[in-house]
C-alpha cells in the first residue's frame, strides 16, 4: 500500500510547485488535488450534502484550478503521481476534459490518477446548468464518452446528454487504455454499479462510510455483474495517519491512501509531511 497526500491547493497555503517538490523529495507516492469552481454564498446545500454538517471551510472557495495546479506540479517533478481528488465531471465539458486529462498524462509521462465524483453542492452545479437530479447519469455518459476519445482514432458518442459525431482528438493518454478512473463515492448500490461498469478504483472518504464491509460488497457486486473483482482496487481519501490503522487498510486490500494536509497554512503543511515521514518509510519503502 502506498502513501500519498491530499490538499486543497489554495492562494493562502503552500503553492503547488513547492508542494510537489517537497512531497516528491519525501517519497510520497501521489499528490491529490480536489476542485470546486466556485461556492455560491447562499450555502443552501450543507457541507457534503449532510444535514447538520459544520460550516464549510474556507479552502473550498479558495482552491486553484485543479488541472493548472497539477500541470505546474508535473513540470516541477519527475515521479510523484498526480491525482484529481476529485474532478467534478458533471460540471465540465467532456470533450475538453478528455483533452485535459490526456494532455496532463502526456506532459507527466503517464502519472495521472483520474479521480472523479458526482458532486454534492447543488447550487454550484446549477451555476453550470446541471440538474442535480440527473448528475449521476450525466457523469456516467461523460466518462463513457471520454473513454471513446482516449481510445479511438475516430471517436463518436451518442447518448442522452452527450452527443458528438466522429472526431479526432489528440493527444492520447500515455497510460493505456487510459489513466485509472478512481471513483470517489458513497457505497450505494447505484454507485457500485457505476464503479463496476466504468471504474478502476473505489476511493471513499475515511470516516464517512464503513469501508471494510462495503469493500466486500463491491467485490461481490463485481462478481455478480460478471467482472473479475481483482480488476478493482481500493483507495482511501483522508485516511487516519495511524500506523495500525493504515496496516489494517493494507490488509483489507487498499492499494493506496491519501493523508490530509492543511490548505491555508504553508508551514503547517510542511510540518504535517514531516510527521508523516515514518509512515512513508514503513509503507512506501
Amino acid at each position: 500500500m502506498r502513501i500519498g497526500l491530499l490538499i486543497f491547493p489554495t492562494d493562502k497555503g503552500i503553492q503547488p510547485v513547492e508542494l510537489g517538490r517537497e512531497a516528491e523529495a519525501r517519497g510520497f507516492d501521489a499528490l491529490w488535488f480536489p476542485e470546486h469552481s466556485h461556492i455560491p454564498v447562499s450555502r443552501r446545500t450543507p457541507w457534503g450534502g449532510r444535514e447538520g454538517a459544520p460550516p464549510l471551510p474556507e479552502e473550498y472557495w479558495r482552491t486553484h484550478d485543479q488541472f493548472i495546479a497539477l500541470a505546474a506540479v508535473a513540470g516541477a517533478t519527475e515521479h510523484i503521481k498526480l491525482g484529481t481528488g476529485i474532478t467534478l465531471v458533471a460540471q465540465r465539458d467532456p470533450i475538453w476534459l478528455a483533452k485535459e486529462v490526456a494532455s496532463l498524462d502526456t506532459i507527466s509521462n503517464g502519472r495521472v490518477l483520474f479521480g472523479v465524483g458526482y458532486g454534492w453542492n447543488h447550487e454550484e452545479m446549477e451555476g453550470h446548468g446541471v440538474d442535480p437530479k440527473t448528475r449521476r447519469r450525466l457523469v456516467r455518459e461523460k466518462i463513457l464518452a471520454m473513454k471513446q476519445l482516449w481510445t479511438e482514432e475516430e471517436a463518436e458518442f451518442h447518448g442522452e446528454f452527450v452527443n458528438f459525431e466522429k472526431s479526432w482528438s489528440w493527444p492520447k493518454p500515455v497510460q493505456q487504455p487510459h489513466p485509472p478512473i478512481v471513483i470517489g463515492a458513497s457505497p450505494t448500490p447505484l454507485h457500485f454499479r457505476h464503479i463496476v461498469e466504468y471504474g478502476d478504483v473505489w476511493m471513499p472518504i475515511e470516516g464517512r462510510f464503513p469501508v471494510d464491509d462495503k469493500w466486500v460488497e463491491l467485490q461481490q457486486a463485481a462478481t455478480d455483474a460478471g467482472r473479475d473483482p481483482s480488476t478493482l482496487e481500493l483507495g482511501v481519501f483522508a485516511a487516519k495517519p495511524d500506523p495500525a490503522h493504515l496496516a489494517h487498510l493494507r490488509d483489507l486490500g487498499a492499494s493506496f491512501v491519501a493523508l490530509g494536509l492543511p490548505a491555508l497554512d504553508r508551514d503547517g503543511a510542511l510540518a504535517a509531511m514531516e510527521r508523516y515521514a515514518p509512515l512513508v518509510a514503513e509503507f512506501n519503502g
